[in-house]
């Protein structure tokens, strides 16, 4: 098997997937599309191809707002729940920082779509800094929220220590009057 170490030398596209797959596997941290391109010497499209026909071996790849990274990252032993939130787009920072001061890993956001059902968009943001990024790439994008689709209605998937975690998490967001209730 091909080794991340290989990466320098000219690879087949082959044995390149191999080297990325064994880069991701070894990695502890989401690795973006251009960062992979760079270390393999090819375009971030072809990467693209690459995770796409990656995927199509059955690899759960995730592609988030940092890059790309196996859902293993994760701690097993950590409480997953879900929060319905809702606030206006400028409000998403504010929100994501709530997540993140009171200890959690915001996973994911989703929300329900007309015509396509559940739109289920990758964020795996455990820090300000991570908030701070993803803010970036939103306006230097010009892209719309998921949230945006559902005037400010969606739900976040959160990693937590423990369920007491996740119910003071939850807490936190409603104080703050993000949190989405039947009221």
């Amino acid at each position: 098997m091909i080794t991340a170490l290989t990466a320098t030398t000219a690879l087949t596209a082959t044995e390149r997937r191999e080297a990325i797959l064994a880069t991701l596997k070894q990695s502890t941290a989401p690795i973006s599309a251009s960062t992979l391109a760079k270390q393999y010497n090819v375009s971030r499209q072809v990467i693209v191809g690459d995770i796409a026909l990656l995927r199509m071996q059955n690899l759960e790849i995730l592609a988030t707002a940092r890059g790309y990274m196996f859902p293993d990252l994760r701690d097993a032993n950590q409480y997953i729940g879900k929060v319905a939130c809702w606030h206006t787009a400028e409000n998403t920072q504010n929100e994501l920082y709530t997540i993140v001061d009171a200890g959690a890993v915001a996973l994911n956001v989703i929300v329900e779509h007309e015509l396509y059902g559940e739109i289920l968009g990758q964020l795996n943001i455990k820090t300000r800094d991570d908030v701070d990024h993803f803010i970036r790439r939103v306006q230097s994008a010009e892209v719309k929220l998921l949230s945006e689709l559902k005037s400010g209605a969606h739900c976040h998937t959160l990693a937590c220590r423990d369920k007491n975690h996740f119910e003071a998490v939850c807490h936190a967001l409603d104080t703050a009057g993000f949190l989405l209730t039947n009221e």
